[in-house]
């Protein structure tokens, strides 16, 4: 079967591959993937920059979209035919307080797909049952397939910092996690949004403002301080949202948000710091970081899937071929598009 392999450290290290089937195991599922989207954390591997552990080789991809053709030996609730999106844990252990409690996204043993297990960026994907979910009719597989990074928005806006009616929210960057907060916000009742980005997020700002952002500022062209100073009462953001992935992005959140405020971060940034964390007490700010998600997130994220509350065809920039997918990955890394999605094997139904 055809996989896109990470098969080294170096940058661009990442090729199609001919790789043998997984063999249907007792207790686990084979799913034919027939949409996966690109990641930033796929971009950052392609590029050999990321800020996790990783396996060498390892097929990528972890946002999942597809349908059940096998069913392993004591596997109960599923059938052939079942069209589901998967989570990302491939493995967690089941016996830390953190997997008892339901917070097994944050296990010490967990290994996600498509970094330390093979992922979904081939046309056949072995999954525990656990980490399965049922796609909404009407919902198409390259829509499901934005689940996993929606999920991601909503644990960090609902589940962490939380977002309440009125407030003045900012997002730094509008890569695909940035335009799913900017959704969920809206859903949460923020008053007012702001983007922020950089010149290279020209394009990505012009969708932030077609996506209902109250304001964008080029934080290379304009002083976002200014901008949110003249916002609401002028004390600063109620929340900011670091979707960047660049750990300066935390120096300019302390500037922007108001006492009492909240701080997520999200996104992953391997740079030291080089700044004081003095702000974060004078302003008795909060600071949450957010990490992946759990699976009342994903059932959550589905049924707001199926009432048309999210807006996943607005994200999404193409659809690929497998063969194509070192131009999806570049669309996203030059900021042409937000969202790229992978269609493996045969060509997608609705």
């Amino acid at each position: 079967m055809k996989a896109i392999v990470k098969f080294g450290y170096g940058d661009r290290e990442v090729e199609v591959r001919e790789a043998p089937e997984p063999e249907l195991e007792p207790g686990q599922v084979l799913i034919a993937t027939k949409a996966v989207g690109v990641c930033g954390s796929d971009v950052h591997m392609w590029r050999n920059n990321q800020s996790w552990d990783i396996k060498i080789p390892v097929t990528m991809g972890h946002e999942t979209a597809g349908v059940i053709v096998g069913v392993g030996d004591g596997v109960e609730g599923w059938s052939l035919g079942d069209r589901v999106v998967c989570e990302t844990a491939a493995f967690i252990c089941g016996r830390c307080a953190l997997c008892r409690t339901g917070r097994y996204n944050l296990c010490p043993d967990r290994e996600g797909f498509g970094n330390l297990r093979d992922g979904a960026f081939a046309e056949l994907l072995l999954a525990p049952p656990r980490v399965l979910h049922r796609i909404p009719e009407g919902v198409s597989f390259e829509e499901a397939a934005m689940t996993e990074p929606f999920a991601v928005a909503y644990n960090a806006l609902v589940e962490r910092s939380t977002v309440t009616p009125g407030d003045l929210v900012v997002i730094q960057g509008f890569g695909a996690i940035g335009a799913l907060s900017l959704q969920v916000a809206r859903l949460r009742g923020a008053s007012t949004i702001v983007v922020l980005g950089t010149d290279r997020d020209e394009l990505r700002l012009n969708k932030a403002r077609e996506m209902g952002a109250d304001y964008t500022v080029n934080v290379q062209r304009e002083d976002a301080s200014v901008v949110v100073g003249k916002l609401h009462d002028g004390l600063g953001a109620d929340v900011v949202v670091d979707a960047t992935g660049v750990s300066l992005a935390l120096q300019q959140g302390l500037e922007l948000v108001r006492p009492l405020g909240s701080i997520v971060k999200i996104g992953w940034g391997p740079q030291p710091l080089g700044f004081s964390l003095d702000p974060l007490v004078q302003k008795a700010v909060t600071l949450y970081g957010s990490f992946s998600h759990s699976w009342s997130t994903w059932e959550r994220v589905l049924g707001l899937f199926e009432s048309g509350s999210l807006d996943a065809q607005g994200v999404l920039g193409g659809v690929y071929k497998v063969e194509e997918w070192e131009e999806a990955f570049e669309a996203m890394e030059s900021g042409r598009n937000i969202k790229s999605v992978i269609a493996m094997g045969v060509a997608l139904p609705a």
